[in-house]
């Protein structure tokens, strides 16, 4: 091994820590482990594959320092322990994948895998930028060992950068322990690690606060403890009378946890009462934990006064990481409010270790409950709209007669109005989760979409990916969230559908060189059945219709169209056709409201207004139809039959609304649309009759009808939307 790898101190350091770990794991390891280990690592680092990394961090100690605080502070581990030596060995590739695989085992070669992606996550500096934050934490999902293992490191690392040189380094890694592993480790009910990591994220990047609390503990502790032993004196005495085994201490707060508490009070250290808590500890079976727990808190609140406004029972329902136990506040000796913690051991072993006291006691093997932690973490990180999610401070069942209280398998409580369904949760939850929910599993019981749910139900919903929302589904839901996405999503589905369909059948017929006339379209579809152009169109598109079939069927309705009303079509137009007489001066169809006597009708496809250009067209049937100049269909039909057109104006008046379609694409920022509508809710001549919006990657689209009575009016109305903030184009899409 090269001399100027270690330095003296390190070479200290090296013989500490492996002598620590070779005791914390020898009851795991299997023999030769060590061995093993060992001449792999000499054998990298004589060949330069340990080295320090940019900052000077010794990999080594490193990996030494985390393998054994894994041990202490969460369980011996075998794979993790040999994952956490040979990593960095593997990232410089010298042991290959496949020699990993061979000499170790898959299991150490997967955790291994992944703690190398996560290294590729870093070199993408990717590590606590909101924005991947996600991304980041469901790369770690592939395995919650990789999460633990990362959260340990850092700990390992936050408390060797004390005095680093590189301040800018030391405060980015104080910021990223700080944003994303305390988080984390809380989550996954780490607290000893996750307050160690948050005090020296405050320590590298406020030092001056930290000491200042630091000092200010140290001068008070003399008083704190007389005190904490004062206030325990007395309910040792009754929690003993009344036959219960149990430890009794106090312990100070953390500081970050003190900092927090003096920035939301904006007060000083003198002020705040609850500096310390005291921690009831049960040595009580597993089947009375529960009911010794509330006879030590009914002896307590029974000497003193407590504060039911901070009581949290976390043992009728424990946190979604675990966590059990009974808090309250009691009013204690010298006018001072007391935190007061009781729990089992069992609890409490829960509560410093997290998941590895977690199997102990389930007993159960670690691969099963690693799957369950692994699903937990993933629904936690995709429910969350950004950054990490706040655990929830207490739950407490307060049923009304309107309403029902339900909870995730997570623990996290959801408030429904009276008669939800298992589908109004889903969307409640999340719409993407509701519009694939096929049922879900309510206190373990698989049940349908449409089970109604009752307070303290546990609910876990099913999805799957070929799951999209159903007409009938709107039969049975009861809130609005769910009602509007599912219309929404069937109308969207729909429409996608139909634009598809619209498009197949388009190509089919200039393939077979067949111009669409609208009239004979409409009778063949209606000849078919179906009640709106969307459902046919719709059904081409899910290929319910073969297209070459139903041009036969235009085919047949054409010929005979052309048979029957070719001779009348042409009388139709001779008697409407004004006379020479008729037409001098004035050859111009005049329509609108205050025009009375002419079969006429607004064409659909373009749904002409008050102001427009526009022109007239014989239709078939006799009547006349209005359509604007620009309109595609006009355009067609006059160069088809140029006889049947008809030259038109609007009278002078002005007549009713006319429903128009305004296509709007702008940013998705909050409020946007509440302003648009305003804006249109303020005209007194305009109105808003419907409203269709979707949003995705950070821009919206939105499709309005309003009723205009002119062009004029119309024109007014887009120039002031565009002039909204975000709105980036407005477009008539009719």
């Amino acid at each position: 091994m090269p001399e100027e790898y270690f330095t003296k101190s390190e070479r200290s350091d090296v013989v500490r820590l492996c002598s620590a770990l070779i005791r914390r794991t020898r009851d795991v390891l299997l023999p030769g482990d060590i061995r093993t280990i060992r001449n792999v690592i000499t054998e990298g680092i004589n060949e330069n594959h340990y080295r320090r990394d940019k900052y000077g961090i010794n990999p080594t100690i490193r990996n030494l320092n985390t393998a054994l605080l894994l041990s202490e502070k969460i369980a011996p581990d075998r794979d993790m322990t040999i994952a956490i030596l040979l990593y960095n060995l593997c990232k410089t590739e010298f042991i290959p994948a496949e020699e990993l695989q061979k000499r170790f085992g898959d299991d150490i070669a997967k955790l291994i895998n992944g703690l190398l992606k996560v290294s590729q996550l870093y070199k993408k500096q990717a590590a606590v930028q909101s924005d991947n934050f996600r991304n980041l934490l469901l790369t770690f999902a592939e395995d919650i060992r990789v999460i633990l293992i990362m959260i340990v490191d850092r700990l390992g690392i936050m408390r060797m950068i004390n005095h680093h040189p590189n301040e800018k380094f030391v405060r980015d890694i104080a910021y990223e322990a700080n944003y994303l592993y305390a988080p984390l480790a809380h989550r996954l009910g780490l607290y000893s690690i996750k307050s160690e990591l948050e005090d020296l994220s405050l320590k590298y990047t406020n030092r001056e606060t930290y000491t200042q609390i630091a000092h200010k503990l140290n001068e008070t502790k003399v008083a704190r403890d007389k005190y904490i032993a004062d206030f325990i004196a007395p309910v040792k005495k009754r929690l003993e009378e009344n036959g219960l085994n149990f430890e009794i201490k106090g312990r100070t707060k953390s500081i970050y946890s003190i900092w927090n508490k003096l920035k939301k009070q904006n007060t000083d250290m003198e002020h705040i009462y609850d500096l310390f808590a005291i921690r009831v500890i049960l040595d009580t079976p597993v089947e009375r934990e529960k009911i010794d727990c509330w006879m030590a808190y009914s002896i307590i609140v029974d000497m003193y006064k407590s504060n039911p406004s901070r009581m949290k029972d976390w043992l009728t329902i424990p946190k979604s990481n675990g966590y059990e136990s009974l808090h309250t506040t009691v009013y204690g000796p010298e006018g001072k409010w007391v935190e007061v913690q009781i729990r089992s051991k069992r609890m409490d072993d829960i509560a410093e270790r997290g998941l590895a006291a977690h199997w102990k006691y389930k007993g159960g093997h670690s691969e099963q409950n690693l799957d369950v932690w692994m699903n937990s973490i993933r629904d936690i990180l995709e429910a969350a709209e950004s950054g990490p999610m706040e655990l929830m401070k207490g739950i407490k069942m307060d049923v009304y007669n309107k309403e029902v209280f339900v909870f995730t398998p997570k623990g996290d409580l959801y408030r429904l109005p009276l008669g939800s369904t298992i589908l109004d949760f889903a969307f409640q939850v999340h719409s993407k989760l509701g519009c694939t929910c096929t049922g879900g599993k309510v206190d373990g019981k698989n049940q349908k979409l449409n089970y109604k749910l009752k307070s303290g139900d546990t609910i876990e919903i099913l999805t799957s990916s070929n799951q999209t929302p159903k007409q009938d589904w709107l039969n049975f839901v009861v809130t609005s969230k769910a009602r509007n996405k599912i219309k929404q999503t069937i109308n969207e589905l729909n429409n996608k559908s139909a634009d598809l369909g619209r498009e197949m059948l388009q190509r089919r017929f200039k393939n077979r060189k067949i111009e669409i006339e609208e009239g004979t379209l409409m009778k063949a579809i209606k000849k078919l059945g179906y009640k709106t152009v969307t459902d046919f169109f719709s059904a081409v598109g899910h290929e319910a219709i073969e297209i070459n079939e139903f041009i036969d069927t235009y085919l047949g309705v054409e010929l005979k169209e052309k048979q029957a009303t070719e001779t009348k079509s042409a009388d139709t137009f001779e008697m409407m056709q004004p006379t020479a007489t008729e037409t001098e001066g004035s050859d111009v169809l005049v329509i609108g409201d205050d025009i009375k006597g002419i079969n006429y009708k607004l064409a659909r496809c373009c749904n002409p207004i008050f102001g427009d250009d526009i022109i007239g067209f014989i239709s078939s049937e006799g009547a006349i139809k209005i359509h604007r100049h620009d309109c595609p269909n006009a355009k067609h039909l006059c160069e088809k039959f140029p006889y049947r057109k008809i030259a038109s104006r609007w009278s002078g008046k002005m007549g009713s609304q006319y429903a128009v379609t305004l296509r709007i694409v702008g940013h998705d920022d909050v409020g946007i649309v509440t302003n648009i509508t305003s804006i249109i809710s303020k005209e007194s001549k305009a109105s808003l009759r419907n409203i269709a919006i979707d949003s995705h990657d950070g821009l919206f689209q939105g499709f309005l009808v309003i009723g205009v009575g002119d062009t004029k009016l119309l024109n007014e109305l887009i120039k002031k939307i565009k002039a909204v903030k975000g709105v980036k184009d407005v477009q008539r899409s009719n």
